[in-house]
């Protein structure tokens, strides 16, 4: 940072245009052709008078070429020949030609334009209101910003984004963003953005600008908590060097859900996730005597103590009652402590299941993690890679376009039990799940989605499960900057960890009927630090208690609305 904007920190925030000296080098350019132009027509006219016999001063004849250039015309010297009336008309048209564009520059660089940046600053955020405090404060756009922008919104947190330009600041501003003008490496920004009041501050730029922006950052504020987002591995110790608390490698975290995600490994629980000691894991039951039975008639609350919260049939979640039909390609959402989850591995678990093969499409980070994961469970794969040089074991990987048949029988899809698509191309994966839902009707497929609004999109494409980059990247910053409260089951189904409304306070889960009401359904209540999972629907709720409740976004939007803190 130079010295110069060191001591003038609030240059850009008042809103002055680095490009100001190119509307004067203009300027200068334009009456240096002019002056030129003068001179030439002053030669000229003497050359013409002196042929004609006419004698003027040298000061006479850049007289009678600005006069007759911009048209004024007086007559006081004029021309007798042809050749002299014909260059008055070539003065008089070169004239108005060049007024036409001196006179508009001049009046809407230095007047006109002026005053729009004026009032553009004058409209621009240079600052956020002194009584903000507890907020989350953003310094890039896209679609992981725009989740935890909703994200904040829905749980009642305000917001900030630092925007380095002032014509883009105005633009998010327009379209309803909170925003703040200033340069992304001056201290005196995140000052103006109340970063030392912040809770949480997501550095989500390329590394290089993280590193950056933290370091600066952290000349303002040593306690706020920053995570960043962290393209290469080699950044991350880095950036934890410039003073990030946490730093998510967001392909690898995309990778090991999606991972997580595969079942029928042995029909064994797959912890996803745990809030309050409470173990959140899904597992299929493809092949299990499970097929085919309701749960009342499973008992896997009598014989093993945990809570079935919900089934998941070919990406569509349906809450768990007693009448629930489990079908061949069910999953299950179980709730519990590890024991109970170990319990129900060892009296339902299908040893005699052969362990699967998991075909990767896509051999990028996502799909090297997923890989590195399987690996790691002793799962066997193999990963399709369109470019030879992200191969890394040729033993594990396919070279070929996926869409090609050829490829696919090559990779093994035929034995594949599931198969998963991490292309970052929504396009691609789209098309690439409809044709493995097609070949392989019977196994499971999890997709990756880049933007929230093509998950609808996968999901009716045959995907069992989506994650989107958006979504993930969103819950893995808020968990990892706030308390651990959110599991993400799928692409917009969530287990949230909630305080006790007071308007639930004293009565009962079942005279609520969550439900049916809402949408969400409650799965643990904690009390006292003691996490009960599955409670009592006919015991009064007690104030102060917390609840740990599942629905997807609009069930736990609704349950906000009618049950505010």
């Amino acid at each position: 940072m130079t010295e110069r904007r060191r001591k003038d920190p609030g240059r850009f925030l008042r809103g002055e245009k680095t490009a100001t000296p190119v509307r004067y080098r203009a300027l200068f350019f334009l009456l240096a052709i002019f002056i030129s132009v003068v001179g030439v027509y002053a030669v000229i006219f003497q050359i013409i008078m002196t042929r004609e016999g006419q004698v003027h001063s040298w000061w006479s004849s850049f007289y009678w070429a600005v006069v007759t250039m911009s048209t004024l015309g007086y007559g006081d010297i004029t021309f007798n020949s042809d050749l002299g009336r014909l260059f008055s008309i070539i003065v008089i048209i070169s004239g108005i030609a060049f007024l036409l564009v001196l006179l508009p520059f001049v009046l809407i660089q230095f007047i006109v334009v002026p005053i729009l940046e004026r009032r553009a600053t004058a409209r621009a955020p240079r600052a956020i209101d002194e009584g903000i405090e507890d907020h989350l404060v953003l310094t890039n756009t896209g679609s992981i910003e725009d989740a935890l922008i909703r994200r904040a919104e829905d749980s009642g947190m305000q917001y900030v984004l630092i925007v380095g330009d002032l014509e883009e600041a105005l633009r998010l501003h327009d379209a309803g963003y909170k925003v703040v003008v200033g340069e992304l490496d001056n201290p005196d920004t995140y000052r103006a953005a109340r970063v030392p009041q912040a809770s949480l501050f997501a550095a989500t730029r390329g590394d290089i600008a993280n590193t950056n922006i933290i370091f600066t950052v952290r000349e303002v504020s040593e306690k706020v908590p920053v995570v960043a987002l962290a393209s290469a591995s080699a950044s991350v110790d880095i950036l934890e060097l410039a003073g990030a608390n946490q730093v998510i490698q967001l392909g690898v975290t995309l990778g090991k859900m999606m991972a997580q995600r595969i079942v029928g490994t042995e029909a064994r629980c797959q912890i996803v996730g745990e809030l309050a000691g409470l173990s959140v894991a899904e597992v299929g039951i493809s092949g299990t005597n499970l097929v085919n039975k309701t749960l009342s008639e499973t008992k896997i609350r009598t014989l093993t103590g945990v809570n079935v919260v919900g089934v998941f049939n070919r990406g569509e979640f349906v809450a768990a009652t007693l009448v629930t039909k489990l079908e061949p390609n069910s999953a299950l959402i179980l709730a519990g402590t590890k024991e109970q989850l170990k319990k129900y591995d060892e009296v339902f678990a299908e040893e005699k299941i052969e362990k699967s093969f998991v075909l990767i499409i896509g051999g990028g980070r996502v799909g090297r993690q997923i890989g590195q994961s399987l690996d790691e469970m002793g799962i066997k794969f193999k990963i399709i890679e369109k470019q030879s040089d992200r191969v890394r074991d040729p033993s594990q990987y396919v070279v070929g376009d996926a869409a090609d048949l050829r490829v696919l029988e090559a990779a093994g899809i035929k034995e594949a039990s599931s198969i998963l698509v991490t292309t970052h191309e929504d396009d691609v994966n789209v098309y690439l799940t409809i044709y493995a839902r097609r070949l392989r009707p019977e196994a499971q497929i999890i997709s990756r989605a880049r933007l929230d609004r093509n998950v609808t999109t996968l999901y009716k494409a045959g995907a069992d499960a989506v994650l989107s980059y958006a979504s993930t990247g969103a819950t893995a910053i808020w968990n990892r900057g706030q308390s651990e409260d959110t599991i993400l089951l799928a692409d917009g189904l969530l287990i949230l960890r909630v305080k006790v409304p007071e308007k639930l306070a004293g009565i009962t889960l079942q005279e609520a009927d969550l439900q049916n009401q809402v949408g969400v359904t409650a799965i643990a209540l904690v009390y006292g630090g003691v996490t009960e999972s599955d409670p009592d629907p006919l015991v009064p709720l007690a104030a102060g208690a917390e609840l740990i409740i599942i629905g997807d976004d609009l069930a736990h939007e609704k349950f906000r609305d009618i049950y505010p803190d």
